[in-house]
This record gives C-alpha cells, structure tokens and sequence, in this order.
C-alpha cells in the first residue's frame, strides 16, 4: 500500500469509502486553499508542491478504474499494472530460456518491456498548470405555498471572493501588505443572481443550478448552487408530502341540515358541500386542489370539519336551543362511560 506520505485518500482528507461527490467537494476545497496564487514568497513555492500532491490524488481517485487499481495495489499501482501487461505481452510470445509465463518473472525480456514501457520510471499523473474549478455553493430559499404551487423566479444573494481592485490582486501595495485584502489579494463582494424555480418543488428539495457557484482560477470552472428548498407554511395549512390539511369551522345547524359554504385553497376559496348529520373531526377530501407533484399531478386538500359556537347568543337562538334540549335524545357520553369503566 501506499505509505503516508502518498495516501490519496488523506491528502484529500477523506476515507476509503467516500463517495464521488465526496471527492470532488474535498478537491475543490482544498485546491482554492493551497492553490498558489494565492499565496507568495516563500509559501509560493510550498503550495505549488501540495497543489501538486491535490491534483495528483483527485485525478487517481476521480477516476473509477485508477480508483480500483489504486485501492487495490497502492501508490505502486501504474508499476503492478505494468507488470500484468508486460508479464501478458512476454506470455503471448513465450519467454526464453525456461522463464514463468505469469507475468512476474526475472529475466531480461521482462526488464526489457517494463524499461521500453516506462522508461525507467513511473508517471507522476500531475496535470500540467494550475487552473482549479470553482467552489460549489449552497444556500437556502424560502418559499410561500403559493409559489410552490405556481413556480418562481427568486433573487438570491451570495458572497463571491473577486480580485482586489486597489492591490490588483497582488497583495501588496508600494511595497506593503495591501490593507484591503490583508495581503490575500482577494476582498470578499455580494452579489445576486436570479434562479427560476418550477413549480411542485417541495420541502427538503436540493436543486442544483449549474455553473453559479464559486469562479474557478486560472481559467477553472465556476461551481455548481445547490439551493435547499424550505417550505414557508402559515396558519391555515399543514403539508404533508403533496397533500394539503386545513380545518373548516362549520356551525351546529349546518352540520345537522347539511349546507353549502366557501372553503380555503392555495389558489382561490371554493365552495363544497356540507353532508347532513357530519359530525365534528369529519374530513372532506377536495381531489387536485394540493400541491403540484414532480409527475405534473396534484395532491389533494382535506379539510377536517370544526363545529364551533356563535359568539354570544339572541334570546330567539337562546329559545330555539332550550327548545332542542328539550327533545328526547340518546346520551352522546353513554359510549364513553362504558368504555371507561372496562379500562
């Protein structure tokens, strides 16, 4: 295996299991960290060596054959990789004066192939200059229900490093340290880009906009925004998934008699009816009036029955209920009572 000082994996700071996406977030971390013009004097020379050992890693670990080879022989896995071609090569010709055709014989034919290969040495597989994409970026937006449901083109606001314009990105000025930037010769500035959001983009959502993250050097790439989509919701309805929850007050006599009355959506209220003798906590379930789903459907809107009381009472609703409350009626706690006393 490799030894220390050539770990891949802990030049990049990662574990052998890190995924992809792991890798290429921990190598443009880094790589804007240690790149070197963003540094000078002495430590110049010491970035370029560690921007060296980061390229070299992100471009073995970055590829999933190199990867393969590289978990599996280590830092020597280009030299065991020639070997097996090699010890092919000698094989499919025949070895001379009794050698092993496994690939991992002595003899001078062997020698010969691995020195016509490599030339006496193995690649270092550092890329040539120092253009480095940019830094992904991840922010937060908040959206109504009303904008999920009907899409939205949002303003976001992002801090970007850009060249300081009294040093012109040197670091230092008349022979000092450039008060501006501290002598880094970048000065951190806002900026604010539109990003058009499509509807149905629910709650938890990462969405990726390509190319707005942070510039790259030296000719790099920017990186990606990757936006987190939060759901702003307010007193009136609960979401669940692509399904909407509301509550809808209805007074007594409608529920008795049943009625036609004016319910909330996100959109516009719509009217619904009332079945007679609903009883308190009853849903109603309005089919497409929810949020807009990834497919292009709708969820629904359930609307769960409240009965609630006039305020104050006239004397002729006082009468009309002394009136009721007078009728015989069966016990509406009887069921409760004898549930309790079997408990």
């Amino acid at each position: 295996m490799a030894s220390p000082s050539h770990d891949y994996y802990q030049i990049l700071g990662l574990s052998r299991t890190a995924s992809a996406d792991d890798i290429k977030k921990a190598f443009r971390r880094l790589a804007r960290q240690y790149h070197p013009d963003l540094h000078s004097g002495t430590r110049k020379s010491e970035m370029e060596k560690k921007f060296k050992e980061l390229n070299e890693a992100h471009e073995i670990l970055s590829d999933p054959d190199k990867r393969k080879k590289y978990d599996q022989y280590g830092a020597q896995w280009e030299q065991a990789e020639a070997f097996e071609r090699a010890g092919r090569h000698a094989g499919a010709r025949g070895f001379r004066g009794g050698q092993s055709d496994t690939g991992f014989g002595t003899g001078g034919d062997f020698s010969d192939i691995f020195e016509n290969l490599f030339g006496g040495r193995g690649r270092t597989g550092a890329p040539h200059g120092f253009a480095t994409p940019g830094e992904d970026v991840e922010a937060d937006v908040e959206l109504s229900l009303r904008e999920v449901l009907s899409g939205v083109t949002k303003r976001v606001s992002l801090m970007e490093s850009v060249s300081c314009a009294a040093c012109r990105g040197s670091g230092s000025l008349r022979g000092r340290t450039c008060h501006a930037c501290a002598g880094s010769g970048t000065v951190r500035e806002s900026k604010t880009i539109e990003v058009k959001i499509p509807a149905g983009v629910l709650d938890g959502t990462r969405i990726r906009v390509g190319g707005k993250g942070r510039p790259g050097i030296n000719g790099g790439n920017r990186g990606d925004l990757y936006l987190h989509v939060k759901m702003r919701l307010g007193k009136v309805f609960r979401q669940q998934g692509s399904d909407l929850h509301a509550t809808l007050p209805v007074w007594p006599w409608e529920a008795a008699l049943g009625a036609e009355v004016m319910a909330p959506t996100v959109g516009e209220p719509v009217r619904v009816k009332i079945p007679a003798g609903s009883k308190a906590d009853s849903k109603l379930r309005l089919k497409g009036k929810g949020l807009p789903t990834a497919s292009g459907a709708h969820g629904d809107l359930f609307l769960t029955l409240q009965i609630v009381l006039p305020p104050f009472m006239s004397d002729e609703e006082r009468t009309l209920y002394e009136q009721l409350g007078r009728q015989p009626h069966s016990d509406p706690r009887a069921e409760v009572i004898a549930r309790a006393q079997q408990e």
